[in-house]
């Protein structure tokens, strides 16, 4: 375990947990299709997400790739996701991604769960800098960032293509350690 509070913990994510991982996205698509184009695109079935947990295995073995979990301690549920990922070992420097289930929104478990794993990641890897890049009008992700300690640091025009095929900007904010 990573981390607790309230009722909820933050554990590094289990492959095995692939329908949980499944149901938190596919209850959550139509939002996170803006921002998690990725994940979103290759967990469209259950077996298509159990296939994308034996990659998210792979490179949780060879450390390219962080992911965990945010789990309600009362029912067992994931309820969110952080993940850690274009790493660069040599700096050492990484983009962290999140996101809460619809039914979480709003309680500040996100951000608390993601000042957790921001600790750990510091302690446990020594990063030396964190990136977060959010869709210019995500609000409540840029509102998360900003309360554990990012600053923007510039805006990136047609930076990202969501599954929709949109192409939006994207708010780079950065911590650093």
């Amino acid at each position: 375990m990573i981390a607790n509070f309230k009722n909820f913990k933050i554990v590094e994510f289990d492959t095995k947990q692939g329908e949980s991982f499944f149901n938190l996205i596919d209850s959550n698509r139509a939002r996170l299709s803006e921002y998690f184009a990725g994940t979103v695109a290759n967990t469209k079935t259950l077996e298509e997400t159990l296939e994308y947990c034996k990659l998210i295995d792979q490179k949780m073995k060879n450390k390219s790739y962080l992911p965990f979990s945010i789990i309600n301690t009362e029912n067992n549920n994931l309820v969110g996701f952080i993940d850690v990922k274009n790493i660069d070992w040599v700096v050492p420097k990484a983009e962290i991604g999140y996101c809460i289930d619809f039914k979480y929104e709003g309680r500040g478990i996100i951000s608390r769960a993601l000042d957790c794993v921001i600790i750990y990641l510091t302690k446990e890897y020594h990063f030396k800098k964190l990136l977060c890049r959010v869709n210019s009008y995500n609000l409540g992700s840029i509102n998360v960032a900003l309360k554990n300690g990012f600053e923007l640091e510039g805006i990136i025009r047609n930076d990202y293509r969501t599954t929709d095929n949109k192409v939006v900007d994207l708010n780079y904010y950065g911590k650093v350690f």
